[in-house]
């Protein structure tokens, strides 16, 4: 149902599943890399202490896919990007069937941070998301607190012609328990294909 890759000018994106994605690479990534600990500050998710924990989640990827629950994708730069090749992140998006909605997420590695990627992972998959799928609506939101993440997503949203929904209370629930606000954006189909004709 799901592509299993998605291309943009700078950015391949590839199905998340243990085959796709070297393990000790990932581990590392996820538990060490410089900035993880920047990274996952806004995220549901904390860095991983053990090889499991990562296998885990690229299991979870692959069995959400084939479901069609999830796309979830690792993002690598290509041609002659800075670190063509290399994991730069995750991306991807869930699927509200019965909502025809789909709702972005992303995460970067610090290094790979101010390049662009979050927007333009969003445009090719915002275009997933209403072409191959037909939904209705494509949402993303942040913490309150993620400034960068507020930008990215502010600029990337205003130019696929979307608009900021609102702060919506006690919605996201991070791994240590605790509950936080999200800051809501949606783009409907209509407005998709208007900015983008």
């Amino acid at each position: 149902m799901f592509p299993k890759t998605v291309e943009t000018d700078r950015l391949r994106l590839e199905a998340t599943a243990p085959e796709s994605v070297d393990l000790d690479e990932c581990y590392r990534i996820c538990s060490s890399d410089p900035g993880i600990d920047e990274v996952t500050e806004y995220v549901t998710w904390d860095s991983h202490e053990t090889k499991k924990e990562t296998l885990e989640f690229l299991e979870r990827g692959r069995e959400r896919f084939d479901e069609g629950e999830a796309a979830t994708y690792v993002i690598r730069p290509r041609g002659d990007e800075d670190s063509a090749g290399e994991i730069a992140g995750f991306g991807g998006f869930d699927v509200e069937w019965d909502r025809r909605t789909a709702n972005l997420g992303v995460w970067l590695r610090k290094r790979f941070w101010g390049r662009g990627y979050s927007g333009e992972r969003a445009a090719a998959l915002a275009e997933v998301a209403f072409d191959d799928l037909d939904l209705d609506v494509v949402a993303v939101s942040h913490h309150p607190d993620n400034e960068a993440s507020r930008r990215a997503i502010e600029k990337y949203v205003d130019r696929l012609s979307g608009r900021r929904e609102g702060r919506l209370r006690n919605t996201l629930e991070f791994a240590d328990g605790s509950v936080h606000d999200e800051v809501r954006y949606t783009i409907s189909q209509a407005e998709w294909r208007e900015a983008t004709a």
